[in-house]
C-alpha cells in the first residue's frame, strides 16, 4: 500500500511540474531537478525492490538508509547549484547596477551641455542667457 501512494505522490508530483514548465511558473532548468525526483519517486513507490536490491549490492544492512543518504545527497547537490546560480545572478545584478550608473552619468553630462526646454540647469548661474526680443 504504501508503495503505490509514493508511486501516486511521484506521478502527481511529474505531472504538477510539467503543468508548471508548461504555464511558465517554473523554469525548465529547474524543472529538471524536479522532474528527475519525481520519477524517482514514482520508480522507487512502484518497485520499491530497487532499493532492496541496491542496498544488497552496496553491502548495506537496512535498505531504507539508502533512500535517505541519496536525498541527502541530492539535497546537498541541489543547495549547491542553487548557491552557484545565485553567485552568478549576484555578480551579473551588480554589473548591471554599474552599468546603469555609468549610463545615468554619461546622460547627465549630456543633459548639462545641451538643457532641456523648460527646465532649469542643475547648476545656477551656468544657464545661457535668453536673447531680449522687446528692445
Amino acid at each position: 500500500m504504501v508503495s503505490l501512494v509514493t508511486g501516486i505522490i511521484g506521478v502527481t508530483t511529474a505531472v504538477t511540474i510539467m503543468y508548471l514548465i508548461r504555464k511558465d511558473h517554473l523554469h525548465v532548468r529547474y524543472g529538471l531537478w524536479w522532474m528527475a525526483a519525481a520519477v524517482l519517486f514514482a520508480l522507487l513507490g512502484l518497485f520499491p525492490s530497487i532499493v532492496d536490491y541496491v542496498a544488497h549490492r552496496l553491502g548495506i544492512a537496512y535498505p531504507p538508509v539508502l533512500a535517505l543518504i541519496l536525498g541527502m545527497v541530492a539535497l546537498v547537490l541541489k543547495i549547491l547549484v542553487m548557491d552557484i546560480e545565485r553567485s552568478r545572478n549576484t555578480i551579473k545584478l551588480q554589473r548591471l547596477v554599474q552599468r546603469i550608473a555609468l549610463l545615468e552619468a554619461d546622460l547627465r553630462e549630456l543633459q548639462g551641455a545641451r538643457p532641456r526646454p523648460g527646465r532649469e540647469p542643475e547648476t545656477p548661474g551656468t544657464e545661457d542667457p535668453e536673447p531680449d526680443f522687446d528692445s
